[in-house]
Formats: C-alpha cells, sequence, structure tokens
C-alpha cells in the first residue's frame, strides 16, 4: 500500500492528527522499499522508530490498533508500565519480543490453514460420513454416501448429534515461569508415549469444524512454519509501546526513579538491536520498528534517557481535539459512536435520530468539560452519550416503535445541572 492509502485507509476511523498518520505511513512504506533492495542494502538500513507525542483520547493507540488490522504483518502493543508491577526491574523485557514471534506464529498458521483448508475440510467429511453410516438411526432413509457426502458439505446436516473421538496433544511444560522457555515431552520421546484420546458429544457442523482442524494441523510443516514466523517478526515486526511516559524522569537514585529508569535501560538493547532466545529460536531485533506513545504531560520526552532518546528519532506531536474535531468524530468515522447508538437502540425498535445542531452541542459541552475538568479527548464523548442517552436506553417498551431526536435542546436539558461542577477546578 502506497503511503497515501495507508493515510485514507486511517481516515476512516481516525479524525484529523494528519502528521502522525503521514509518518506512520511513511515508515511502513519504507519496509516494502527495504525489502526490494539487495541483502547487502538491507543489512544498512534500519527502522526509523517513532515517538507520538500528545494528551490523552487524540488517537495515538487507536492510530497502533487500527494499524494492526490494516497491515499484514506481526503487530504487538504493550504497556510500558507493565515491566515496573514486580520490584524494581519488573517483567522481563524480552517477552515482547516472545510475544511479538507469537502473534507472527499464529498469523503465518492462519494463512497455511488457509492453504489446506478445503483438503482438511474433505477428509473430515468422509471421516464424519463414515461415523454416520455406522450408525444409521440419524441418517435420512434411502441416502448413500455420496448424498450423504454431498449434505455434509453444504451444511444440510449440521444439527444431527454425533460423537466423535479427538487427539489430545501433550500439554508443554514451562521450564521456568515467565522465561518462555518450554519442554513437550510429547515430542522427545515421539510415539513411545500414548497419545490421549477423548470422546466428544457434539452436532455434525462442529465435529466437521474440530476435525478439519486437527486436520490442517497434520498436513501443515511446523517447523516451516516456525521459521517463516521468525523471518517476519524480524524484518516486518512492529511493536507499540505505549505509556512511554511513565517511566520517563530523572534518577535521584531513590524511589520509583530507580525502578523507571531501570525500564528504560532494559529496552534500549531491544531497541537498539539484540538477539533474544525463544522456544522457537534467536530473534534479532535489529529490523523490528517501535512506536512509543506518551501524553508527556508531567514529564518531557527529553526526560528519558539520551540513549534512548537517540533511538527514536522521529518526534510526532498530536494536537488536543477542538470543539470542529468533536463534530467530525461524531459523524464522520465508519465507527461513529452516534451510529453505534443508533444501531444498538434498533434492536429495542428505537429511531434514534441527531439533529446538526445537537451534534454541535455534544460538541461544544465536550470542549467544555475537557478545558475545566481533566482533557480525556475523544473518550469525553462516550461518558457524555452515554448521558444523553441513559433514559432511552432504560424506557423501553416491547414491540413499540419510536422516534427519539437528540437536537440541541434535549442535550442542553440533560446538561444543565452539570455546569456547577466546571467551577471546582478553580477553587483553591
Amino acid at each position: 500500500m502506497t503511503p497515501k492509502r495507508i493515510v485514507a485507509e486511517l481516515e476512516r476511523y481516525i479524525i484529523g492528527q494528519d502528521k502522525a498518520k503521514k509518518m506512520v505511513a511513511i515508515a511502513l512504506r519504507n519496509r516494502y522499499r527495504r525489502s526490494r533492495l539487495s541483502p547487502q542494502d538491507r543489512e544498512e538500513i534500519t527502522p526509523k522508530n517513532i515517538i507520538m507525542k500528545g494528551p490523552t483520547g487524540v488517537g495515538k493507540t487507536e492510530i497502533a490498533r487500527r494499524l494492526a488490522k490494516l497491515v499484514k504483518a506481526p503487530f504487538l502493543k504493550v504497556e510500558a508500565t507493565k515491566y515496573t508491577e514486580v520490584g524494581y526491574v519488573g517483567r522481563d523485557v524480552e517477552s515482547m519480543i516472545r510475544d511479538l514471534v507469537d502473534v507472527s506464529i499464529r498469523l503465518v498458521k492462519d494463512e497455511r490453514f488457509k492453504e489446506v483448508y478445503e483438503k482438511a475440510q474433505q477428509i473430515a467429511i468422509d471421516k464424519v460420513a463414515d461415523i454416520l453410516t455406522k450408525n444409521e438411526s440419524n441418517l435420512p432413509p434411502d441416502i448413500s454416501k455420496a448424498q450423504l457426502k454431498d449434505e455434509l458439505y453444504k451444511h444440510n446436516l449440521d444439527h444431527l448429534a454425533i460423537s466423535i473421538v479427538l487427539e489430545q496433544p501433550p500439554k508443554p511444560i514451562q521450564l521456568q515461569p515467565g522465561s518462555g522457555a518450554e519442554i513437550n515431552l510429547g515430542s522427545i520421546f515421539g510415539n513411545a508415549i500414548p497419545k490421549q484420546k477423548k470422546i466428544k458429544n457434539t452436532t455434525v457442523g462442529e465435529a466437521i469444524e474440530l476435525i478439519t482442524s486437527q486436520e490442517s494441523e497434520r498436513l501443515i510443516d511446523m517447523d516451516n512454519v516456525h521459521a517463516e514466523a521468525i523471518k517476519r517478526a524480524e524484518n516486518d515486526g512492529i511493536i507499540f509501546i505505549d505509556e512511554v511516559d511513565k517511566i520517563a524522569g530523572k534518577s535521584n537514585h531513590n524511589g520509583p526513579d530507580v525502578s523507571r529508569e531501570g525500564v528504560q535501560r532494559d529496552i534500549l538493547p531491544i531497541v537498539e538491536g539484540c538477539t533474544v532466545s525463544t522456544k522457537h529460536g534467536n530473534v534479532k531485533t535489529d529490523y523490528i520498528l517501535f512506536i512509543a506513545s506518551g501524553a508527556f504531560q508531567v514529564s518531557k520526552v527529553s526526560d528519558l534517557i539520551p540513549e534512548l532518546q537517540g533511538r527514536f528519532p522521529v518526534l510526532v506531536e498530536l494536537n488536543s481535539l477542538t470543539k470542529d474535531d468533536f463534530v467530525r468524530i461524531l459523524v464522520e468515522p465508519d465507527n461513529a459512536i452516534t451510529t453505534q447508538y443508533k444501531k444498538l437502540l434498533a434492536v429495542d425498535n428505537i429511531d434514534l435520530q441527531f439533529t446538526p445542531d445537537g451534534i454541535n452541542e455534544i460538541a461544544l459541552v465536550a470542549e467544555e468539560e475537557n478545558a475545566t475538568n481533566e482533557d480525556i479527548g475523544a473518550r469525553r464523548l462516550q461518558s457524555i452519550m452515554e448521558h444523553i442517552v441513559e433514559d432511552i436506553s432504560f424506557d423501553v417498551d416491547e414491540g413499540v416503535f419510536k422516534t427519539v431526536v437528540i437536537d440541541k435542546q434535549y442535550v442542553s436539558e440533560n446538561f444543565k445541572n452539570d455546569k456547577s461542577r466546571n467551577l471546582k477546578k478553580y477553587i483553591l
């Protein structure tokens, strides 16, 4: 996808923040450009990591989330604060690379499953047909084996009850909690340990899916999957580190600052480029793209240790949302919150309609609330909308169709008692 196409896709869900979307699109396109170079040139070109700075609720995490759905690349979102939960050092920072490899394996397995799905499904249908033939009480009268398979393929017999035998793969034993290192006794001893089997009573439709999944596992080469997954994680992997401002701060060698700087120093070699050992093989982190984000309201980007700052050469600042932004957020995205509430209440035969002046008033209230209380960005719209539709959602009559219009007067009446709370911020 070209950078313009990536931005166009992101704009379907994210309003504003053009600079951030542009930089992310360029970073993604550079992955493709690098892949077209010679192996010697590829070795020299490393990703330009990004820091997204901006208040909460302006779209930093949403850009990352939509990016994950948009690109077919291993993508992982982690919270920087999770590495400070246990003691001073916190959870093993290398676990983010192991998690990325797991994501990559799932991605490659899904692709391989799609390639062998038809063959695996045919095997499953043959097995289910054999089981049903032995127990003819459930079958329609005078049906041949060929007709039975055809009916199974068309899902016409999905409702029938059936008992199938499934193999239970041996569960791997973790050598050390949190290390990612595991040992599988079944793979060591091979056929010396008999595989456990389980009888499952289910429907024909579910039985076909279960057997198809089991046969797909047999048809794909897992060694090949692991090798491809590690290659993709190394060259196409993207790790989004959220809340990085919570680990920023100058260290005074006492209190929580020791923990913060310790986490930064632990993250540094991962971002710089090192080799991490996983249960599927060693992974080089040199060419993984890292995107860090944080509000940086209390701390500053300059409070990060210089070595870490140097590894994030691209700094993008996201803007606070204005009333015009809120108006666009309410109506333009494919998943606009007004559209969501319309669909939800339509289930109870309530036709919810928003007038332009009603939308404008909701945006104005959101801007005022963010200005006088904590600025929580677009998340403010969720609390306001929930407040507006509270009575409508509760007052439901079964089978009665009604239309509710949300205009400026309706919004004003719902928020007239909340204005006094805005002054509390200015009381010393």
